[in-house]
């Protein structure tokens, strides 16, 4: 049997711009943290009152539109500013909870043009990617390299990064933490588009690890990557796992975990 991925899927763990579980970030995550660090830091070296006034405004906004104004007002008037990193960051992210998909590439593009190494726009771009892939669209092979490439860019530079002042130990895990399952979560449903279930398995694997409550999509990417592998016991298992998060996969997730325990009956 082989399982291919909803068509609903790019649609389910970050509905309403929150995401499914810890495992995943948001901006009441992860970015802010790294904004708030960042802030922090960066107003050791005050500027323009106007231009601090105008990134706390934008930090404040809590609606995605009207922080989608803000963000663009502040990047045309300060482009090259100390806040514009993390402006980014928050205005992609803002973008993707809008579900303006064409904007959401435009600006992960254009700050990661300018910051390369930034974990988080290259961790989310890798991320929302293959969730929004259709095999039909142009160029979709060479999307879903560059969605590769972006998550290994993204572990390598968590690899090597060192604690920031700024950061106390705990901050500074738990950001790493969680920039790192989201590149997992990102590798496993390329390697799925790919049909490489091995290589998804184990990427999917690393993502839910020690989760409590694990992203709904990634179990049941994980249990379609065990059934695509004859592994029926384990699909079964994690189609189970997933069966118990309330969510679009709920009942489709039973159903498979039934089936699955069947398969593995009958092959003994």
């Amino acid at each position: 049997m082989c399982l291919a991925i909803p068509t609903v899927l790019h649609a389910q763990s970050r509905s309403n711009g929150a995401p499914a579980n810890s495992n995943m970030l948001s901006q009441m995550d992860a970015t802010q943290t790294n904004s708030e660090i960042s802030e922090s830091y960066l107003r050791q070296n005050l500027g323009d009152p106007k231009e601090q006034a105008a990134y706390d405004a934008f930090r404040k906004a809590d609606e995605p539109a009207k922080k989608i104004k803000l963000g663009n007002a502040f990047l045309a008037k300060y482009p090259g500013d100390r806040y514009s990193e993390s402006v980014y960051e928050e205005l992609t992210q803002s973008y993707y909870d809008s579900k303006d998909l064409t904007s959401f590439y435009a600006f992960t593009d254009k700050g990661l043009a300018l910051f390369p190494d930034d974990v988080h726009l290259l961790a989310l771009s890798g991320w929302v990617i293959p969730r929004a892939f259709t095999p039909e669209e142009p160029d979709a092979d060479k999307k879903l390299d560059k969605a590769e490439s972006q998550e290994r860019h993204a572990l390598d530079v968590l690899g090597k990064m060192e604690r920031a002042t700024t950061f106390t130990d705990q901050q500074f895990a738990q950001y790493k933490n969680e920039e790192s399952a989201e590149a997992h979560s990102g590798l496993g449903l390329i390697y799925f588009r790919k049909e490489k279930y091995e290589e998804s398995a184990k990427e999917l694997q690393a993502a839910v690890a020690g989760e409590a409550k694990p992203d709904q999509t990634d179990l049941f990417v994980l249990g379609a990557d065990y059934e695509n592998l004859g592994q029926h016991k384990e699909a079964g298992d994690v189609f189970g796992r997933c069966a118990q998060i309330a969510g679009g996969m709920q009942d489709r997730c039973k159903q498979l975990a039934d089936a699955a325990a069947k398969e593995s009956s009958g092959a003994k």
